[in-house]
């Protein structure tokens, strides 16, 4: 069996993929389209790799590209593994129409959670009401919401789902998961619905999470009519795909305060144009695309990728492998 990886990848997990796949071949990639075998050159055209590791540092150092072309012309690649939780990207849905399987990342899931919660607890405790009182010298109370008398409605119950609910379930918060196809999930929801069911729930939602797919269901959920039903006061986080959200109309809504403050992570398009009307409103914070950028990423996304190919090796279920009818594509026999 071929394996086909970054040769920085390589370096790092080496050692413990010979443990998982003693007996595999393992082709490393550089860049400029650089590859060797077992450390020594080997053509391009000889590459035939079963396994493609598509990990961070791929996309990082430029390398992706690369590796797709290769696995894209490869005869008898059957599973890769991607560094992107959602598949969106043209080039997965490729790689699946060739009838190759693909397993999503969920390395990503934890600093987004964190970046989830430090926002929404800077929002709802007057942290910066009470820097504003320092800087005049003004010993003044500033009273706020406790965080367990709030409503939240995440929806999106993927690992990223997972990992927001996990943290913020502690804090006593009343937690609504909106996903595909509702049923129970243990104790971290308090009750979970369908997207169709959403509507009546916006009125007393204090916090709503977008962490769900952009697809044909979610385009431009959060319309003018989403937003007319939210509380005044009510904060949006988006951190799923930017084409959740209607522009025009959250920025109507903002005027209302409906919501009062908007957590952007992902836009309609990116990077934003710098005389965007994002960066410079009051209620919103913007950040570009990054709050998947902790640094315990590569790590979680190496052992990731080590457990995945010991399932694929033992026949195995994947971890997070992607339905092609995610993307469109008929379900796999």
């Amino acid at each position: 069996m071929q394996i086909l990886m970054t040769k920085a990848a390589h370096g790092r997990v080496a050692e413990r993929l010979a443990k998982v796949a003693p007996d595999a071949q393992v082709v490393t990639a550089a860049p400029e389209d650089v590859y060797e075998l077992n450390g020594k050159p080997i053509d391009k055209e000889a590459i035939d790799p079963e396994v493609v590791w598509l990990s961070l540092d791929s996309y990082a150092s430029g390398t992706m590209g690369q590796l797709y072309g290769r696995l894209m012309k490869s005869a008898s690649p059957r599973w890769t593994q991607i560094m992107a939780a959602g598949i969106d990207n043209p080039i997965f849905r490729n790689i699946m129409e060739k009838g190759v399987r693909l397993s999503k990342s969920s390395a990503q899931a934890t600093p987004i959670a964190e970046y989830v919660l430090a926002h929404a607890l800077s929002l709802q405790i007057p942290i910066q009401a009470q820097a504003d009182l320092q800087a005049k010298h003004e010993w003044k109370s500033t009273p706020y919401r406790e965080l367990g008398n709030t409503k939240w409605v995440l929806v999106g119950f993927g690992n990223i789902g997972h990992e927001i609910a996990k943290r913020i379930k502690p804090f006593g918060v009343d937690l609504t998961v909106v996903r595909r196809s509702p049923k129970a999930q243990g104790d971290l929801a308090d009750r979970v619905i369908g997207l169709a069911d959403l509507p009546p729930l916006l009125p007393q939602a204090d916090v709503i999470v977008l962490a769900c797919a952009l697809n044909d269901e979610t385009r431009d959920m959060c319309d003018a009519a989403f937003f007319q039903s939210l509380k005044p006061g009510a904060i949006l986080i988006n951190i799923g795909r930017g084409g959740l959200v209607d522009e025009e109309a959250l920025k109507a809504g903002l005027d209302r305060d409906q919501p009062a403050h908007a957590v952007l992570d992902v836009f309609h398009t990116e990077p934003l144009s710098s005389d965007s009307w994002f960066w410079d409103h009051p209620k919103v914070r913007v950040s570009a695309h990054t709050s998947n950028s902790g640094d315990g990423n590569l790590g979680r996304g190496d052992e990731l990728f080590l457990e995945n190919l010991r399932r694929y090796l033992a026949k195995e279920p994947l971890l997070n492998e992607a339905d092609p009818r995610e993307v469109g594509l008929p379900a796999r026999t």
